[in-house]
């Protein structure tokens, strides 16, 4: 039979045996829960609804996305699948990754809807580990047209779009609109409107505004690549009204993709002519022929002294063209003493002078005055 004081030794030992034995068993366990504590996880983000309440004419388009953020070293698939409010869920969709460290990526879904709803969209990570997002809300209010009579408290609602410019050729760069599009609201009263803007079919924009008379809204786009399409700006309150679809054209190409000019091998040659007239008024002509199309530059000069500059193109077919004639008077100064006008003619490959001399001027004598001889008087 074991005394009192031997029982108490005893239950005393088996206690230190005890509290030795698990803080052995958590200095063993310590570093691979911190290791586990500071590994990467696989997350997911609850699906953001655009718009996420819609209250307008029905269908309409509501668009999801959430974002997976993954740890990777090497190679990795992520396979993930969108579960619906309806318990329906959507196929499985892979996506292979590689590299290292964590990738964020962001995935997306578009659902139209023809009536109301009420709803909720999750996304659930099946590998390279399972995890679910929370769900992300969104409402559909389908507003059916009234055929009520309207009465003078009602807000009649007009709305006009169009696009600035319409057509677009040129480099495609992001950082700048290449589009916009404007859209005019007009109401009979002072009201709040309710408006979204539907790009190709898809919201893109929407807002509210207190509309006195008639107010501007817009937005813009940035093409990275040609395409053409059309927007329409939407009147969702207090009445419901659409605007006419404005259509675009873009057209993106770089600098080396411009139409060049077309190159010229023909030559180029002049000719002139040089009258004067008994008032010593001189005047050239002259004439520019070219074997091909181009752009050719002259100019006119009289005794050295340039007058006129001019330039004329020729187009495919075009071989003879006739200059703006130089007029001047010669009849004082050193002009008058004659001299040359030189026509001189520069094109792409070649050029030519042509020059002409004038007389000096030589206005004739004037008549002489009738003498007046005295007559003898009657009967002398």
């Amino acid at each position: 039979m074991m005394s009192v004081g031997l029982a108490r030794r005893a239950a005393a030992f088996g206690a230190s045996a005890v509290v030795l034995a698990g803080l052995s068993a958590g200095l063993m366990s310590s570093p691979a829960q911190a290791a586990t504590k500071a590994a990467p996880k696989v997350s997911v983000s609850a699906p953001k609804a655009t718009p996420g309440d819609y209250e307008g004419s029905c269908p309409t388009k509501v668009n999801f996305s959430a974002q997976i953020k993954v740890p990777v070293k090497g190679k990795t698939e992520l396979a993930y699948r969108w579960l619906h409010g309806d318990g329906s869920k959507s196929k499985v969709s892979v996506i292979k990754l590689k590299g290292k460290g964590v990738k964020t990526v962001t995935v997306k879904q578009a659902i139209t809807f023809k009536e109301n709803v009420k709803g909720w969209e999750a996304v659930q990570v099946l590998g390279p580990k399972k995890v679910t997002s929370k769900k992300g809300y969104f409402s559909v209010s389908c507003k059916k047209p009234q055929d009520d009579v309207r009465t003078h408290l009602d807000v009649s609602v007009s709305a006009r779009a169009w696009a600035s410019p319409s057509t677009y050729a040129g480099s495609c760069d992001t950082r700048y609109d290449k589009i916009d599009f404007t859209g005019l609201i007009k109401v009979d009263r002072p009201s709040w409107v309710r408006y979204r803007w539907v790009l190709n079919g898809d919201v893109v924009d929407y807002g509210k505004i207190k509309v006195r008379d008639a107010r501007k809204v817009g937005f813009g786009i940035a093409p990275r690549h040609s395409q053409r399409g059309w927007a329409q700006l939407q009147v969702l309150s207090p009445d419901s009204t659409s605007s006419n679809r404005a259509y675009y054209k873009v057209w993106c190409k770089d600098e080396h993709d411009a139409p060049k000019p077309p190159e010229h091998h023909g030559k180029v040659s002049a000719s002139a002519s040089v009258t004067m007239d008994t008032s010593c008024v001189v005047t050239a002509a002259g004439k520019v022929t070219s074997t091909g199309p181009g752009r050719v530059s002259y100019s006119w000069s009289v005794n050295g002294q340039t007058k006129v500059s001019d330039a004329v193109v020729f187009g495919r077919g075009e071989h003879e063209k006739s200059l703006t004639a130089l007029t001047f008077a010669a009849a004082e100064g050193e002009a008058a003493k004659g001299g040359t006008v030189t026509l001189t003619i520069t094109g792409p490959n070649n050029g030519d002078v042509v020059t002409q001399s004038y007389p000096a001027c030589q206005k004739p004598a004037p008549e002489p005055a009738p003498s007046q001889t005295a007559s003898a008087p009657a009967g002398a």
